[in-house]
């Protein structure tokens, strides 16, 4: 029974976001429990925090997820921001490399790059997300820098990865520079 809710789940899922989910329900089928683990894994990567620093979130877990090397995950990132309602401009900026033109996406860009480069330094960009949107911003930024990399480090895993490719934005294509 759960392990079909958790296929049902999935195909939802692969539907709304026109995303391949074939890895998803090989887990559920190897494992329900790995199923279930891998269903609570958005109540990380899906913190967004407040409202107003949405696009810091949607620029930190672009950047790691590009970190990850995915394609179709950084696709399905800019999807999601742009439902949430990330200017489509800004994300297209950030991912061609313009990140002084994406505002806030290239924020989050940069944060996630300072979080991501093994640097034991201090993050130069946590004291401005914190002071302009206060420290749920941070942790949000903080949950996507960390969290964005593991869908395509896990799909990579499993064999099902895929490299980086171009990604559309509002029917616009930006070649990945980022």
């Amino acid at each position: 029974m759960i392990r079909m809710m958790l296929h049902a789940g999935a195909r939802a899922f692969g539907k709304r976001y026109d995303y391949n989910v074939n890895y998803m329900h090989s887990v559920i089928d190897v494992s329900t429990g790995a199923g279930m683990a891998l269903t609570l894994l958005p109540l990380v990567t899906q913190y967004k925090g407040p409202k107003s620093a949405r696009a810091v979130w949607a620029g930190a877990l672009l950047a790691s997820t590009l970190d990850g090397d995915c394609g179709p995950c950084a696709q399905l990132v800019v999807d999601i921001a742009v439902g949430q309602g990330v200017d489509g401009q800004a994300l297209l900026a950030a991912i061609e490399g313009r990140l002084d033109e994406a505002g806030d996406v290239g924020l989050g860009v940069r944060f996630a790059q300072a979080a991501i480069s093994r640097s034991y330094e201090p993050n130069p960009f946590a004291d401005t997300i914190k002071t302009r949107f206060g420290d749920k911003a941070l942790v949000a930024a903080s949950f996507a820098a960390a969290s964005g990399r593991f869908y395509p480090v896990f799909k990579r895993g499993l064999g099902e990865g895929h490299a980086c490719q171009r990604i559309e934005v509002n029917g616009h294509v930006g070649k990945v520079v980022l």
